[in-house]
């Protein structure tokens, strides 16, 4: 299903504040519907909220008028941590067994009241690696300024995305009035997350009860709660990173060591040579980076990014080292509130593949933080002598868009919600090999 392209973005954005209220005293029609990626290629994962329990169920089918398989789930009550405790349960249904590159159209709800959601579709993974997947990656999305959804919506309605990763921070905040706003900014992304899978890590707006509504909110593959996981896409293997635990040790250090353990050991196993012959392309995702050039006062701004280098004193290792022993090919950031792209740099120093061709077969990692969705928070600016390894930066809102045209070629745009949809920036990253990079 595909939408014109002369759809007005301002239609989008009246529609979507009409979505963000209807229902709000029906205590048990489904809301909030959202999918994400399986643990394997043909499974779906569809999550949503009801406000009073019911059984949890998903009707499906190859035709929005013949919904006649169904699978059903589980739910578990989420106690909100403000002090109303405000109440609602999330609804969680695997569905295995998909038939691949194939949409399928859905509703959620409850087999005994009879309540159902609105139909939604989503398109499953093609089999195997060989297949050029369309991702947008974004992060810093609140409720308020959500500035960049309805261009998201009118782009995914066209066919153009895959996939979404948001790289952290949710409507600003998720426990905000107690959880109201979270469930307010759950309802105005079920368009867009209903539709594309809705991959995520979280960010340190998320940290308020010890990230408790992230956790119930977003059901991810593997993930258990421990928010870190990974994920494969045709021949991209992702890797969501939780930046958080370095900075708020005041909910265990413990997390901390068994967070890089994880990354360590996935990418180890992702950078076998039959692994990676299969999925060239290993992408990761974290909330803070490890490079940036703001005029803030943020860690990465001071180039010794926590993420990056570690705190030495405690044996708590930064992740730079480990992404150039392992080869990773695209780092992707958020939290600050700009776009900025990097040459390919390990420890400060540029190493691009050659003067005229920076981004062919380069000796690092290519970093890009996306952190310019909108919210309340509104822009962020630069330094005025910005270093030698950032290549681009704006303040503008906007997205980035990832097209992995094979397992050689990605190529990245940057596009401007501010001037209404240019492309601002763009680059194409050739791997004619991918691996561990050079000391």
């Amino acid at each position: 299903m595909k939408l014109k392209a002369f759809i007005d973005v301002s239609v989008i954005s009246v529609i979507l504040c009409m979505i963000a209220v209807l229902r709000a005293d029906d205590v048990t029609h489904p809301r909030h519907v959202h999918i994400a990626y399986g643990d394997e290629p043909h499974k779906m994962i569809v999550t949503w909220s009801t406000i009073n329990y019911t059984d949890s169920n998903v009707n499906y089918g190859l035709s929005r008028d013949a919904l006649n398989m169904v699978q059903g789930g589980s739910s578990s009550k989420f106690v909100d941590g403000g002090t109303a405790k405000r109440s609602q349960f999330i609804h969680k249904v695997d569905l295995v067994d998909l038939k691949p590159n194939t949409t399928y159209y859905y509703r959620v709800g409850s087999l005994e009241a009879k309540i159902w959601s609105s139909v939604f579709y989503f398109r499953s993974m093609p089999d195997g690696q060989d297949w050029g997947p369309s991702i947008v990656a974004y992060g810093d999305l609140g409720s308020a300024n959500a500035q960049s959804l309805p261009r998201l919506l009118v782009d995914a309605a066209q066919g153009m995305y895959d996939a979404v990763v948001h790289v952290g921070d949710f409507a600003y905040d998720l426990s905000k009035n107690q959880g109201l706003v979270g469930d307010t900014f759950m309802q105005q992304i079920e368009p867009l997350a209903a539709t594309l899978p809705y991959m995520t890590c979280n960010g340190n707006h998320e940290n308020y009860y010890n990230f408790s509504n992230y956790k119930a909110r977003f059901n991810m593959p593997n993930d258990n709660k421990r928010m870190y996981y990974s994920f494969n896409v045709g021949p991209i293997h992702f890797v969501s990173m939780s930046t958080e635990f370095m900075y708020f040790p005041n909910y265990g250090m413990k997390q901390i060591f068994d967070h890089y353990e994880f990354v360590k050991n996935d990418l180890i196993e992702a950078n076998k040579p039959e692994n990676r012959a299969k999925r060239p392309w290993i992408v990761t995702f974290g909330h803070r980076p490890m490079y940036c050039s703001n005029s803030d006062n943020d860690d990465c701004a001071s180039y010794e990014s926590l993420v990056r280098v570690g705190v030495p004193l405690y044996g708590i290792k930064g992740f730079e080292d480990l992404f150039h022993e392992q080869g990773v090919d695209v780092a992707l950031w958020a939290h600050e509130h700009t776009y900025e792209r990097m040459w390919p740099v390990y420890k400060l120093e540029v190493r691009n593949g050659s003067y005229e061709k920076p981004y062919t077969n380069p000796g690092a990692v290519t970093h890009i933080v996306t952190g310019t969705a909108g919210c309340i928070e509104r822009h962020e600016y630069f330094t005025k002598n910005p270093p030698p390894w950032s290549a681009f930066h704006s303040s503008e809102y906007g997205y980035t868009r990832m097209k992995f045209a094979n397992k050689t070629h990605l190529f990245v745009e940057q596009v401007s919600d501010d001037r209404d949809g240019m492309v601002i920036d763009r680059f194409t990253l050739v791997k004619d090999s991918h691996g561990p990079y050079k000391k």
